[in-house]
Order: C-alpha cells, then structure tokens, then sequence
C-alpha cells in the first residue's frame, strides 16, 4: 500500500473524528432556556420523596414532562401509574418525567412508598402552585402537565387528568422533530 495514501487516510480520518466530537459536544451542551418560567424551574433544588435535595438543572437539556400533582388530588393519583408505565417506556430516550407535588415533604415521601412511583418526585410546596401558574396553568387546577422542549421551551400544556395517547403522541412528534 503506498504510504502517502494511508498517511492521508489516517489524517481523514483524525480530521473526520475530531469534527464529531466538537459537533456533539457542540449539540449535547445545555443551553438556557427560551422561557423564563422554564428557567425559573430547573433553577430550583427541590426535596424528592427520600429528601434528598436535587437541583432540577440536572434535567436540562431533555425534553422534560412536568407534572403538579398532590397527594390529595383524585385525578393526580389516578395517572400516576400511567405515568409511571411512561416513563419506563420512554427509558433510554432524551425524556424525563419529574413530579412537583403540591404537598409537604413527608406526605410525598409516604406516597411514593406507598404507590411505587418510577419517576422523582420532588415536594414543591405552595411554590410549586405559582410556577405552575407561571408555566400557564391560570386556572390553578390540578392535575397540570407541562411538555418542555431540549431548548426550553413550552411545547404544550395539560389541565386535568392526562389523556395517555394524547400525550404519547404529542412525545413522539415532538421528539421525532428535534432529531
């Protein structure tokens, strides 16, 4: 083999390399948020159901299904095994559920023992009823589901107890569009 054609090669090949990782670095990097609701969200360290205080930024950058719920909501506990069955369906995807429950930290907790949830849940308090607010829910209802776009924006608003096909479709259009 002549030797200046492996030497090319090889330095194709370098170039080639080198031009994918700072590509996907370039793609992958979190960037702030188009909303400033949504970043008021994911500014916030939040208790989950073990107590834990997570910064809810470890999330950016995926497509985020936000659901306000409260442990004393019908409708809230109701969905929540088909969001549970969500989001180990969406396993391995560029897609987290986070649930803000509008309650105290240790009803939270007991709930999540209780009813097995696959997804964090996180005790947001009164707080967690204004950011709702601010992510659309005027009315101040619950349930309330937000679908949050990579780049942090509003992709679509839910009040009341989710429609699962709906929502699955409205993940699977938006991810599909983002790829």
């Amino acid at each position: 083999m002549n030797p200046r054609f492996l030497f090319a090669a090889v330095l194709v090949a370098l170039a080639s390399l080198t031009f994918g990782v700072v590509a996907a670095n370039r793609q992958l990097a979190p960037t702030t948020p188009k909303n400033t609701s949504v970043a008021q969200l994911l500014a916030l360290s939040l208790p989950d159901s073990q107590g834990q205080t997570q910064k809810l930024a470890q999330w950016q950058g995926k497509f985020l299904v936000v659901n306000f719920w409260a442990t004393w909501c019908g409708p809230c506990v109701q969905e929540m095994p088909e969001l549970s069955a969500l989001q180990k369906d969406l396993a391995g995807r560029n897609v987290q559920l986070l649930g803000l429950g509008i309650d105290s930290p240790t009803n939270i907790a007991d709930f999540a023992k209780k009813y097995q949830i696959t997804y964090p849940l996180f005790a947001a308090g009164m707080e967690g009823t204004e950011l709702s607010r601010q992510l659309g829910n005027q009315a101040g209802g619950l349930p309330f589901t937000v679908l949050i776009a990579p780049d942090g924006t509003i992709a679509k608003q839910y009040l009341g107890r989710l429609k699962m096909d709906e929502l699955r479709a409205d993940i699977s259009k938006l991810t599909k569009a983002v790829k």
